[in-house]
């Protein structure tokens, strides 16, 4: 594919992306706001947040480093609604994790060339890297014990919450499932935040566990009327994580060349 049609074709895949994921948003929140008991503010709050996300996922696959500002805005509005929601596990790693990861990310990208705007016709996409053979080893031993520890952690506190009474039966593979996405979300920030090319498996991994995840909350109707739009959101980010795998391979090729012509 030329530049130019590659260009036309990133452009018009991203304004589906994020396009669809509004309609989906929109129409499940619109249909929300009409049952009872509802925060509106925090409704449309977390609605919002949505959208940014997916404007997040989009600029990272496509390498710009403004991915960070909407990742910023992203986690900050996640962080506010697992906190109202009372899910503070997820609020502490979002909190002490993802959020400074955003500027983390912010500083190493600046390092690897990512600029703003262009200047003089330069490219002001990420100076992809690749992963070396011992950090594959790390990376994937890494994985496979917080995957280990996560579900030891997630099994104790569902056991605790069936002893106390506060719910009736757990499920071992929704158990599994959650340590997995976890595990490989805190594995492919790090990844993006060091402009890892490889951070695109793991995000493709993430996003194939997500879906299971929440058709298994959709199938079981838990999920407190979200797991429908989760799900739609999994999908749209799996296509994007798709895209994105294809355009930082291109990226590392492209600068492989770009170095031995020099």
């Amino acid at each position: 594919m030329n530049p130019a049609a590659e260009k036309r074709f990133n452009l018009a895949f991203n304004v589906f992306l994020v396009t669809g994921m509004i309609v989906a948003v929109t129409i499940t929140t619109i249909f929300k706001l009409h049952q009872p008991g509802v925060k509106t503010f925090m409704l449309l709050l977390a609605a919002f947040g949505s959208v940014m996300g997916v404007v997040n996922t989009v600029l990272s696959a496509n390498g710009h480093i403004l991915t960070f500002l909407f990742g910023l805005l992203d986690v900050l509005i996640a962080t506010v609604v697992l906190l109202d929601n009372g899910i503070m596990g997820n609020f502490a790693l979002h909190a002490f994790y993802f959020l400074p990861m955003q500027f983390i990310g912010f500083w190493q990208w600046r390092k690897r060339g990512a600029q703003v705007s262009s200047e003089g016709g330069e490219d002001t996409r990420v100076k992809a890297r690749r992963l070396t053979a011992r950090q594959w080893a790390w990376l994937v031993a890494g994985i496979l014990v917080g995957i280990g520890v996560l579900y030891a952690v997630l099994y104790y506190v569902d056991v605790a919450q069936l002893d106390a009474g506060k719910i009736d039966s757990f499920n071992k593979s929704k158990i599994l499932l959650d340590a997995v996405v976890m595990t490989l979300n805190i594995a492919g920030q790090v990844l993006l935040s060091f402009a890892f090319m490889e951070q695109w498996y793991i995000w493709i991994l993430v996003n194939i566990s997500s879906i299971s995840l929440w058709t298994v909350a959709l199938l079981g109707g838990t999920g407190s009327g979200n797991a429908a739009v989760m799900l739609i959101k999994y999908i749209f980010y799996l296509l994007n994580s798709l895209n994105g795998l294809r355009i930082w391979l291109n990226l590392c090729k492209t600068q492989v060349s770009g170095s031995h012509s020099l």
